[in-house]
Parts: structure tokens; sequence; C-alpha cells
């Protein structure tokens, strides 16, 4: 009798267990709270769908529509362009701890490494926690994968600089392509522009200088998708002086 009893005594506190577990995951949560549409949005935008919804786990702090709506006007519109994925990503995953980190746990923390490699500060005052220059308005929200902390901010990381040696490889071939195609020889120049185009992806990696290399990438798709040599020199050059400009 006592065994019967042990056993639905058990079977009772499964059940309970179960019941009491988070069903939905993180990309669920947000979009059943019904306060997160631009960063769902920005989340398909940026393919992380997936990502976000398997097993994780992960803490996210979401930013809420307000929070994307304080952003400088256009913003939103100019990241969901296909264009701009890497830097969507980058700004996306930013977002994003490996792990579940409660705000107790988080508030005794100075900084956390996110999903994009680059740290966030964190600073606890009492019973306010703050992530950069963003508050945590709503903590602990739990999820089947993670946990959902909720900031009145989005979260931007440092502009990734452009190194000197990209820099160098640009411009050097600049200088020879001008020459190059004011003499007529829009092959070669583009021919040109595509090496060292290569040579730059070869040496920035994503996590030194995503942004640039994502620039030239694409430029170089669409080139060689181009039949003529003097449009391939023009849309090489033009991600070139677009990557330099950003070095400023």
């Amino acid at each position: 009798m006592k065994k019967i009893i042990l056993s639905v005594t058990s079977l009772l506190m499964m059940g309970t267990l179960l019941i009491g577990a988070p069903k939905k995951d993180i990309v669920d949560t947000a979009v059943e709270a019904g306060s997160f549409k631009t960063l769902v949005t920005a989340v398909k935008a940026a393919g992380l769908v997936d990502t976000l919804k398997g097993d994780g786990p992960f803490t996210v702090f979401a930013p809420t529509d307000e929070a994307f709506a304080k952003l400088p006007k256009g913003t939103v519109e100019t990241l969901l362009k296909p264009e701009n994925k890497q830097k969507l990503v980058d700004i996306l995953t930013y977002h994003v701890i490996s792990g579940k980190v409660k705000a107790k746990k988080a508030a005794k923390l100075d900084s956390a490494k996110t999903v994009n490699g680059a740290k966030i500060a964190i600073k606890a005052s009492g019973k306010s926690l703050m992530i950069n220059n963003s508050n945590v308005i709503k903590a602990n929200i739990k999820t089947s994968n993670g946990i959902i902390h909720v900031i009145d901010t989005v979260l931007i990381p440092e502009t990734k600089k452009v190194s000197s040696n990209t820099n160098h490889i640009l411009k050097q071939a600049i200088h020879k392509g001008v020459h190059m195609f004011n003499s007529g020889h829009h092959s070669q120049t583009a021919a040109l522009y595509m090496k060292a185009g290569h040579e730059v992806l070869g040496q920035c990696s994503s996590s030194v200088c995503s942004s640039a290399a994502n620039t030239i990438k694409t430029a170089m798709h669409r080139a060689k998708a181009e039949h003529c040599p003097t449009s391939q020199a023009w849309i090489m050059r033009h991600a070139f002086d677009k990557v330099l400009a950003s070095a400023h």
C-alpha cells in the first residue's frame, strides 16, 4: 500500500513540475507578449529564428517596440534591408548571452560576453539593473530555452574599425585602378579590384570587421553577376569607397 501511495505521489509531483515548466521558447514568448513586434521582425530578417528556438539556453535582453522607436528615424527600416543583414545580426546577437543568467546573478557582474563576441557593461544599483545605457524594466521571464530580460533601450555595439591593412589594400587597389580604368583597361581594373576584395576577405574575419567584409562580399557577388567589366569595376570601387569612409 505504501508503495502505491509513493508511486501516486511521485506521479503527482512530476505532473506539477511538467505543468509549471515553460512550454514556449524565446521567440514564441516574444511573439505572444505583443510588445516585441519590431524585435521579432528583426530576428526574422536576420535569419536568427531557428537559433533562438534552439536548445540554448540563452539569456536575451529584449528591447520593446518603444525602445526601437527611440532610435533615429529610418534606422530600423535601414537595418531590415537585405544588404544590411550582417549589421542587423551583429546588433541582435549583442543582446544575447549564452546560458541562463537571472537578474540576481547578472547584478553581481560588471560585464558579460555576448554571442556577438563583444562585451556589455552591467551595473546594479539597489533594485535597478542597467545594461550599458539601458534599464531592465522587467526581469526573469522564463522560457523553455532560456530567460528574457526586457530593456527600454536598444543596445548598439561599438563600430568595428577597419584595420590599417584593409585600408592599405583598398587604397593601393584604387590608386592603381584609377589610372588603369582611365586608360580604357576596364577588364583589368575589374580583375584588380576583385583580387583586392579577396585579399580583404582573407584577412578580415567577421569578428574583426564584419561590416567591411559584408560590404565587399556583397559587391563581389553583384560584380560576378555582371557581364560588363565597366560595371564590375564601378561596383567594386563604390564598395571600397564605402568601406574606407566607414573607417573615419
